[in-house]
C-alpha cells in the first residue's frame, strides 16, 4: 500500500493554547457563547471549547508566562465572512459585560465594513485571529503603490490597523500624513483620515484629542453619499456623530 493510498485528507488540527487562569478562561469563552466540551482543571489544566464549527484547547501554561505581554501563543479561523462572527461576538459580549470588550484583556478588534479580518485576545493573552479565506495574500506596507498622498497613507493605516493590531502606529501615519499631504488632498480623503484619528484616540484612551479633531472635520464639504462613506470608515459610526459637517 502506497503512502497516498494510507493517508486521507480528512485531517483536522485543533490549537491547543496555554492557560494561566482557569476561571477566567471559562468565564470567558462562556460568555461568548462557547461550549465547553471538556474541564479539568486537576492534576493539571486542560480545557476544551466549541463554537459552531471549530475547536479551541487549552493546557497548562508554562511557568513565567506573562499575559499582558500577549504572545502566549493563537491560531488563525478561516471563515468565509468574517462579520457574522464578529456581531455574533459583540452581541454576546454586550449580553455579558454590557458592552464590547475593546480594550485591555480579553478584548476583541474593532471591524469595519469590508474588512477581511479581527482578533479576540483571550485572559491569557492569546490571539485568535478570524481571518476571511479570500483575503489578499500580498499586503504593501508603506501602502499600496498604486496610490498616492494622502490616499496612500489611509492604506497604509488600514494595514496597521488590521493587520498589525498597532493603533498607535496608525494614528501617528494619519497625523504625519494630513500635514504632508493634506493640502493636497480632497475633502474626502482628509475627512477619512480625521474619522481614523478620531477613532483611535479613543481606543488609545487620548479622548482629549477628539474635539479639535473633530472641529477639523465639521468644517469639511462633502456630499451625502461621502458623508456615509466616512461614517463606515470607522467600527462605531455614532463617535463620529457630534462632529460630521452637514452634506452639502
Amino acid at each position: 500500500m502506497t503512502t497516498e493510498e494510507r493517508v486521507r485528507p480528512n485531517e483536522a488540527t485543533v490549537p491547543l493554547l496555554p492557560c494561566v487562569s482557569a476561571e477566567e478562561t471559562l468565564t470567558f469563552w462562556r460568555a461568548l457563547g462557547f461550549e465547553v466540551t471538556y474541564e479539568q482543571t486537576r492534576p493539571y489544566v486542560y480545557l476544551a471549547f466549541r463554537w459552531s464549527g471549530f475547536e479551541l484547547h487549552y493546557g497548562s501554561a508554562p511557568a513565567g508566562l506573562d499575559p499582558s505581554a500577549e504572545d502566549a501563543g493563537g491560531c488563525l479561523v478561516m471563515v468565509d465572512a468574517v462579520a457574522p462572527y464578529h456581531a455574533a461576538f459583540a452581541e454576546a459580549m454586550r449580553r455579558a459585560y454590557g458592552r464590547v470588550l475593546a480594550t485591555g484583556r480579553p478584548r476583541m478588534t474593532r471591524y469595519r465594513p469590508g474588512a477581511s479580518r479581527f482578533s479576540v485576545v483571550d485572559p491569557s493573552g492569546n490571539t485568535i485571529i478570524f481571518v476571511r479565506r479570500d483575503e489578499p495574500t500580498e499586503l504593501e506596507y508603506g501602502g499600496s503603490k498604486k496610490l498616492s498622498g494622502l490616499a496612500r497613507v489611509l492604506d497604509n493605516a488600514r494595514i496597521l490597523r488590521e493587520f498589525k493590531n498597532d493603533d498607535l502606529a496608525a494614528f501617528r501615519a494619519l497625523n504625519s500624513g494630513l500635514r504632508r499631504h493634506g493640502d493636497a488632498a480632497t475633502d474626502v480623503e482628509r475627512a477619512l483620515a480625521l474619522a481614523g484619528m478620531i477613532e483611535l484616540s479613543v481606543a488609545l484612551g487620548e479622548s482629549e484629542r477628539v474635539p479639535d479633531l473633530g472641529a477639523r472635520l465639521r468644517v469639511l464639504r462633502l456630499s451625502g453619499s461621502e458623508c456615509e462613506r466616512v461614517r463606515q470608515a470607522v467600527a462605531d459610526p455614532a463617535l463620529l456623530q457630534p462632529w460630521m459637517p452637514d452634506a452639502a
